[in-house]
């Protein structure tokens, strides 16, 4: 019987384990990198928002003609709200991903971001400027979270394993350019008497919706969400377009051949089903069990609560506010921007160390370095250091010993070092290569939403922490960034696996053959194609037909 119309027939398979996939190429370097161009929206909308809570005319606009400076309780709501949009929109995407495909859920997330941008625009004089940037905020977050989230489930989809975790490292690279930007842009406008000392820092934000929502038109989607879907003749055309080689190419064969072949294991171990048990699905087995879909669910989400323990928000959420109230420093706007730009320098050193060395070392070694970094400038700062001030002759707070609040900053940078070569990349990486296809996109969104829900808690309390009138814990706070530090170098040691070299397809089996702390020895013994092998070694038509006639709900 002939194959259906639109059927890509038998597929040729491979036992060897190396050849599952096409050599890379240029093609796919480039494509997988604009992706990666989402994390802008990330690290702009993370950045921008510190300089205009600086900003005079903000100010006075939401708290009066007389105020200097933002209450906590203000700062805390225009912060957080952003966080609190993206964690909703992380897990709505999850869904909408499943029924109109990665790259078009990417793409109305950049609509949902415009809306939002334009709303924060209208922050002036003749509104409530308190309620249109909280307003503006919001839905600029649902559409950040949609971008978060599927940002690293489509590019860990499309990415040769070779390659994947450095160009997954490449959206935390951009999230770092993106508050790199911010920083500059604040830095420009800040002197500004006008709306435009926040308003331009708000308007930039327009363009990388339409950059990057634009340039995906022009992609293709996911291969494995084709074959999730049952539409096989599309994800081989998505295929030979990321791989640069034609549709019957045997490398596109084989390689689809895997996916297809892997769709249908877990499809055995994860049948499909309706709305509520797909979610269910994500917290099915025991803690026990290594390859149980709740453990996996349990990394993912806590991997990004980790991240966001480490602490690196407070610095460019409230580095400014908080290194005005020392008087030691005459140009906080400046200090700010150097930090940026150690973000920005040391994150790319995780594209060879991730491939090189491994996620679980990085991640280990990333962890011992920070809780290092946060107990010395905790140490300092309360016995010489930010804890301790006199009034100069104006009557403003100046820090007793200088040396020692820079020997604080010095140690501030480094720490900012190793999270950026380390935990900043490694995090996002793990979350889009440890879910079963079936559960993937629900698993990366819960994960995405997690980073976001600590995100708003730390944006929420931060400035409770700090305030002069609340906590004012001023150095004492990096004791609890150290502590928890430590408690992510714990984690990572005892429960992060190596997924280094493998296809997400191997990842799935190295998850259900290894423990965290043996899984680097861990290496692919055959291919899933192999244990389904037909006549010919082609998959047979019917097992083809039977994936493309079946689909994911």
């Amino acid at each position: 019987m002939a194959p259906p119309r639109g059927s890509v027939g038998a597929l040729q398979t491979t036992s060897d384990v190396d050849r599952i996939e096409a050599p890379v190429t240029w093609k796919a370097y480039l494509i997988c990198a604009f992706a990666s161009f989402g994390g802008i929206f990330f690290g702009y909308d993370s950045g921008y928002i510190n300089g205009v809570n600086g900003s005079g005319e903000f100010i006075r606009l939401v708290e009066g003609a007389t105020a200097e400076k933002l209450r906590s309780s203000h700062q805390s709501l225009i912060v957080s709200i952003l966080s609190a949009g993206t964690f909703f929109g992380a897990i709505i995407a999850g869904d909408v991903s499943e029924r109109i495909g990665r790259k078009w859920t990417v793409i109305l997330g950049c609509l949902i971001y415009l809306i939002g941008v334009v709303i924060q625009m209208i922050t002036g004089p003749a509104v409530d400027a308190l309620g249109t940037i909280v307003a503006g905020r919001l839905i600029a977050g649902l559409g950040v979270g949609f971008e978060s989230a599927i940002v690293i489930l489509y590019m860990s989809e499309i990415c040769p394993k070779k390659i994947r975790g450095a160009l997954v490292a490449g959206y935390q690279f951009c999230i770092t350019i993106g508050l790199l930007m911010a920083a500059c842009v604040v830095y420009a406008t800040e002197n500004r008497p006008d709306t435009g000392s926040y308003r331009i820092p708000i308007g930039i934000q327009f363009a990388w919706g339409l950059i990057l929502g634009g340039g995906l038109m022009l992609l293709p989607d996911s291969p494995r969400y084709f074959v999730k879907t049952g539409q096989l003749d599309r994800a081989a055309n998505s295929l030979a377009r990321l791989r640069g080689q034609p549709v019957e190419s045997e490398y596109i064969q084989v390689e689809l051949s895997e996916i297809v072949a892997n769709e249908e294991y877990e499809r055995s171990l994860i049948p499909a089903t309706g709305f509520i048990g797909s979610w269910m699905n994500c917290f099915k087995g025991g803690l026990k069990n290594q390859k149980s879909n709740l453990r996996r669910t349990i990394l993912g989400t806590s991997l990004q609560m980790m991240q966001q323990w480490t602490g690196v928000n407070f610095i460019f959420y409230y580095s400014t506010p908080f290194l005005q109230s020392t008087g030691a420093i005459s140009n906080t706007f400046l200090i700010s921007l150097i930090f940026t730009l150690v973000n920005v320098c040391s994150t790319p050193i995780s594209f060879y160390t991730v491939e090189k060395f491994g996620r679980r070392p990085l991640l280990v070694w990333g962890a011992l370095g920070m809780l290092i970094c946060q107990f010395l400038v905790g140490i300092i700062g309360v016995t010489v250091g930010f804890n301790h001030t006199h009034l100069n002759a104006a009557g403003d707070p100046i820090a007793n010993n200088i040396s020692a609040v820079n020997a604080q900053i010095a140690f501030i940078a480094i720490f900012i070092f190793f999270f950026a070569s380390t935990w900043g990349p490694g995090a996002w990486i793990l979350i889009g290569e440890i879910f079963p296809l079936p559960i993937r996109s629900r698993g990366v969104g819960l994960s995405t939403a997690s980073n976001w829900l600590w995100n708003t808690i730390i944006a929420v309390i931060t400035p409770y922490m700090v305030g002069e009138t609340e906590g004012n814990l001023r150095s004492s706070v990096f004791f609890v960034w150290g502590g928890l530090c430590t408690a992510a170098f714990v984690y990572a040691y005892f429960l992060v696996p190596e997924t280094k070299g493998l296809s997400l397809e191997q990842v799935d089996r190295m998850m259900e053959e290894s423990t965290p702390r043996n899984s680097a020895k861990w290496v692919p013994h055959e291919t899933f194609a192999s244990a389904m092998l037909g006549e010919g070694g082609k998959l047979h038509v019917g097992q083809v037909e039977d994936v493309e006639r079946k689909g994911s709900a």
